[in-house]
């Protein structure tokens, strides 16, 4: 590199932090460094969200699980930032009660109590119903179990749109002065002078520079890739990537709330609703050593989870019902544990950046629900480098869009504004936009207004509104990651708005 960008090329000039990485914690640290008043630049590779924070179980959650293996800190810190998040973004956060039948062969039922106990009180729960115990022969959410399970437990977590929560956090970034480049590869970068000097390639091809004080490798599970393969360095850490892979099925039993069943494995596996009328099951704990990109589910993982569901439930799903499947590797800080179940869903920061050297911090491992506080952990690790910043800002901040007292009472009041637009369709634009919906809906007053329909509740005015307010540019970033139409759509439909936007 030359300092110079090639001819068609762009040089983005000096800013404070680049990051690379456009998953949740890439988002989150460009939120958070932006609104300190540093100037900040975000590459991501792909679309943001694509290669691990869109393929997660969808939870705001503590880690019950994780209580058996002593992460009391981590359960804490996420429990705490449970209540965070929730207040934040409820449009895209929501209360979900889980259901737990007791299955004597796995745990005995005071251990499952007192785990239950721990997990109420924790995190200094203020929001959420306390945890409590069913007589499952007689609550109705006993009805769709086998009738073996007669006694079980239902606590609190909360339900999150994963791909949303990236996008939100990249809209707050960059209405403060962010640089969000979707779809731009790093490709290398070295240190001249005082700052880094990085080199990305655009889906143009053209070549893009910027000069950093400081850069943030966030690039989940290609840290590495980026540590030795972009920047040239060594790194003492590493990441253990771990397949988890959900179903999508109809939804089959009345009622909101969700199930987390116990395997005979020790594993437990979550049936949540999806929607109205969809339901997700996940999921597995594969190592995996393949190429990140090329991660999906495999025979064994289906059959997997269809055999838990059979266990529990009266009329479980066949292969037939499944509607939609995707894995996701999550790439876990190597804690050197045997069973990937336990290894830690912490993380940990590697500072690579001596006196006088402008520093490259590397994030390895961490969850979705931890991610504001990893965002605020990086900005403490990195102070040193710019003593100036402002002070941490973003736990009191509602999210673009978040900005609601009472979800019901807003979405009640979306619908009265637009009273010929169907109620259904009103909804879906609360739940994915909150306040922010009436910036797309503008003075539409009827579907008509909203211009052709590609199926389900998808008009052709919510593309656009993505297309130009949150980078969407391919039919998989408007179905698959900024909504969920893709699930609703006919192979035709979605063919038909594929060819009208570009696959």
């Amino acid at each position: 590199m030359n300092g110079a960008a090639p001819a068609g090329g762009r040089d983005h000039g000096l800013v404070d932090i680049a990051v690379i990485g456009g998953g949740i914690n890439g988002a989150g640290i460009a939120r958070d460094a932006a609104g300190r008043g540093l100037k900040v630049l975000l590459c991501e590779k792909d679309d943001f969200a694509e290669g691990t924070s869109s393929r997660s179980g969808k939870l705001v959650h503590g880690g019950l699980r994780y209580l058996e293996y002593y992460e009391f800190r981590l359960v804490r810190e996420a429990l705490i930032e449970r209540e965070v998040l929730l207040a934040s973004a409820p449009h895209i956060i929501w209360p979900m009660r889980f259901v737990l039948p007791h299955s004597a062969e796995q745990r005995p039922a005071w251990l499952v109590r007192a785990g239950l106990f721990l997990y109420d009180h924790l995190g200094g729960r203020k929001q959420l119903a306390p945890s409590r115990g069913l007589d499952l022969a007689h609550a109705p959410e006993g009805e769709p179990l086998r009738p073996g399970f007669r006694r079980g437990f239902e606590y609190s977590d909360c339900w999150v749109d994963d791909a949303r929560l990236v996008i939100l956090n990249l809209i707050d970034a960059f209405d403060q002065g962010a640089t969000v480049l979707p779809r731009t590869r790093a490709m290398a970068a070295r240190r001249v002078g005082d700052a880094w000097q990085l080199e990305m390639l655009g889906e143009d091809g053209a070549t893009q520079l910027v000069r950093a004080r400081a850069l943030v490798n966030a690039a989940g599970p290609w840290v590495r890739d980026v540590a030795l393969g972009v920047a040239g360095l060594n790194s003492a850490h590493s990441v253990r990537l771990v397949k988890g892979s959900h179903l999508v099925v109809p939804k089959f039993w009345s009622g909101p709330h969700a199930y987390l069943l116990q395997n005979d494995d020790r594993r437990v596996i979550f049936v949540n609703p999806y929607g109205d009328k969809l339901a997700l099951i996940g999921t597995t704990d594969i190592p995996y050593d393949g190429r990140a990109e090329d991660v999906a589910i495999d025979d064994a993982e289906t059959a997997y989870l269809l055999r838990v569901l059979r266990r529990y439930f009266r009329a479980a799903p066949e292969p037939g019902d499944i509607v939609h499947a995707f894995s996701g590797v999550r790439p876990l800080y190597d804690d050197n544990a045997k069973n990937p179940s336990a290894v830690t869903r912490d993380y940990v920061f590697e500072v690579d950046g001596r006196a006088g050297l402008p520093p490259l911090l590397s994030i390895f491992g961490g969850k979705i629900t931890t991610y504001r506080k990893l965002a605020e952990h990086a900005m403490q690790r990195l102070s040193p480098w710019f003593p100036k910043m402002s002070s941490a800002w973003t736990a009191g901040r509602p999210l673009p869009g978040g900005d609601i007292a009472s979800f019901a009472d807003f979405a009640a009041g979306l619908a009265r504004d637009y009273p010929d637009l169907p109620q259904e369709l009103v909804h879906h634009y609360a739940r994915l936009y909150g306040t922010r919906a009436r910036k797309l809906l503008g003075t539409a007053r009827s579907c008509a207004d909203l211009g052709r329909h590609f199926g389900a509740n998808l008009f052709e005015r919510e593309a656009c509104y993505l297309r130009d307010a949150e980078w969407a540019t391919r039919a998989a970033d408007v179905l698959d990651r900024r909504t969920k139409h893709g699930l609703h759509l006919t192979p035709a439909q979605r063919a038909a708005f594929e060819a009208t936007i570009g696959v």
